[in-house]
């Protein structure tokens, strides 16, 4: 997997790539239109911010390059990649439980507060790309 160069873009199976975690400098994309809504991206090396109409939906800390994100009604799905370990923070549902996928494994369970945010950390260094899968229980 490589770094996503144009930072946002839209892909044939509806699904997002964005950010990348080589940059030295702060970039972003605003007003990019998919699918009805309204994404924004900020990213580089030390963090990478997704916003979809105006509320949070991603962030890495540090930055990542992430492939394949697609929403459904029960979760989110998507494959990072990162020059070091990260901290994901993802907007959800409020006050609800779901089941954590990294690499395919199970991480267990995790409940969102009234915020919807569900955080999580994956190990990246020297991982290549990694798979994430968050599901609605």
């Amino acid at each position: 997997m490589a770094v996503v160069e144009d930072l946002l873009r839209s892909e044939a199976d509806g699904a997002i790539s964005f950010g990348n975690h080589k940059l030295a400098q702060k970039a972003k994309v605003e007003d990019f239109k998919h699918a009805g809504d309204l994404l924004k991206v900020k990213t580089y090396k030390d963090i990478t911010k997704l916003e979809k109409n105006g509320m949070f939906l991603y962030e890495s800390v540090p930055g990542t390059s992430v492939n394949g994100f697609t929403e459904q009604a029960q979760g989110v799905e998507f494959s990072v990649e990162g020059d070091e370990d990260a901290q994901i923070t993802i907007g959800l549902a409020d006050d609800q439980e779901y089941e954590v996928f990294v690499g395919g494994k199970s991480m267990g369970t995790m409940k969102t507060g009234l915020g919807g945010k569900l955080s999580l950390s994956v190990e990246l260094q020297a991982a290549g790309e990694v798979s994430v899968k968050v599901v609605q229980m």
